[in-house]
């Protein structure tokens, strides 16, 4: 019923509007991309001229952030605009056929959207749910293809490491069966057939990738190109060129049908790289920052991050202001003419954020917390200092001791987070411990 009222709200938004057209959406979102680990990031090594062409036709940020060091609390608060605590996903869900996920009252981006008329098409990684009431088609997308668990092998399309026999390959709610095919490749082929199909009409897409996570199944023509890289750097990087290229062909498909200046195309990683065993130990980069996935350390969830829609939006330009991914619901809604959001949010619209480098962060202070249980890592930032509770170093680059329990950094001074400051500040330990307190209050309201 709620919904139903939601979507005749929005119905009427869409018949009343003046533009046009509305611009096309795509939101890009990668899996397990190091923080630097884009050219125009500081990458040297790496081979990346399309997420680099998407940053020259747009606007990049130096200090954006997931809402997450994993998966799906990262995917729960990109598509809600709600921090993963109020989206009631706090942490990774089943990768399980049947398991629910995302509770099917949480309104997505494609849910309010479809309300205002466009088409919607969700390709690629879920991870948000197993079960029909939370697979994409109920939860606001005309259109699914991709897998619902956590990852896939490229090729079989079967979970990555345990089984047995969990094929996930799924198309509007029916398993299909491509055997051989590369499952990023299908990404774009299915992502182009959908935009072609509606390309006279308005369409948001959540275009998901699977890639740079493991398995580090990366095309011959790249693992050529870096044979002489060190391992692990060397299957990594084949992954990320890979990814690059179909980014690039998705990006070619929308020019050659003349959208480009009516599509708003949006660009992020879930969260840092992984330096897990199945990644060959790391292979991904977060630069000077500490942390990895996993880690609320800067490396965690320090993220790339870019929008571009040519001749509406500056171009080559970048923002050090702090922004997040739950900002991108409100903004690209705004952008797109839905002016009006009823039910609660998180994000922050960050439509003069993009049009001028000296206005402010709307985030005063933001949160994070990761999985559940008695003592969860939690972060929270004011200005340069950030504490962070029961603290978690995947990169691995110091030991956490006892006395660290209370991290307290300041990103001004030393943006490695090496540095402890709790003893030598109490009083903004104290500050900030009341605000994360506060807002675990806070968000238990839906």
């Amino acid at each position: 019923m709620k919904k139903t009222l939601f979507s005749l709200l929005f119905s009427v938004i869409a018949l009343t509007t003046t533009q046009a057209r509305q611009p096309n959406v795509i939101l890009i979102y990668t899996d397990d991309q190091g923080t630097i680990d884009v050219n125009c990031y500081g990458a040297k090594d790496l081979t990346t001229p399309h997420m680099d062409r998407l940053a020259k036709q747009g606007v990049k940020f130096s200090q954006f952030y997931s809402a997450a060091p994993v998966c799906s609390p990262s995917r729960a608060a990109v598509i809600t605009g709600r921090y993963p605590q109020r989206a009631q996903i706090p942490g990774n869900v089943s990768s399980h056929k049947g398991h629910a996920g995302m509770p099917a009252h949480q309104i997505t981006m494609a849910e309010t959207f479809k309300a205002a008329g466009y088409n919607t098409a969700h390709i690629g990684k879920w991870h948000l749910g197993y079960d029909e009431a939370t697979m994409p088609n109920n939860q606001g997308f005309d259109y699914s293809f991709g897998h619902m668990g956590g990852c896939i092998d490229n090729y079989s399309h079967f979970f990555y490491w345990n089984g047995p026999n969990r094929h996930d390959l799924w198309k509007n709610g029916n398993e299909i069966w491509r055997d051989g095919s590369y499952f990023p490749q299908l990404m774009v082929n299915e992502a182009s057939a959908f935009i072609e199909a509606n390309q006279k009409k308005p369409f948001f897409m959540y275009f998901a990738m699977n890639i740079p996570h493991y398995p580090l199944q990366g095309t011959e023509k790249w693992r050529q190109h870096y044979k002489d890289l060190e391992a692990p750097r060397r299957m990594y990087a084949t992954l990320i060129s890979t990814m690059d290229e179909m980014i690039g062909k998705l990006v070619s498909k929308v020019e050659s049908l003349g959208l480009r200046k009516d599509t708003i195309i949006v660009f992020q990683s879930d969260h840092g790289h992984s330096q897990e065993e199945r990644t060959f130990g790391g292979g991904g980069s977060a630069g000077i920052y500490r942390g990895a996935k996993f880690s609320l350390f800067e490396g965690g969830i320090r993220v790339p991050a870019i929008i571009s829609w040519p001749g509406h939006l500056p171009e080559g330009e970048s923002r050090d202001q702090l922004a997040t991914a739950i900002d991108w619901f409100p903004t690209v809604a705004n952008l797109a003419g839905i002016k009006k959001i009823d039910h609660r949010i998180d994000g922050k619209d960050i439509t003069n954020l993009l049009m001028s480098a000296e206005v402010r962060s709307p985030h005063d202070v933001f949160h994070w917390q990761t999985g559940g249980g008695k003592n969860p890592p939690w972060a929270v930032r004011k200005g340069d200092w950030k504490l962070l509770g029961n603290p978690r170093d995947t990169s691995m680059k110091a030991p956490i001791t006892p006395t660290d329990k209370l991290f307290l950094a300041n990103l001004r001074e030393d943006p490695t987070e090496m540095k402890n400051f709790a003893q030598q500040q109490p009083e903004v330990v104290n500050e900030l411990l009341k605000l994360h307190e506060q807002w675990v209050i806070d968000v238990k309201n839906q």
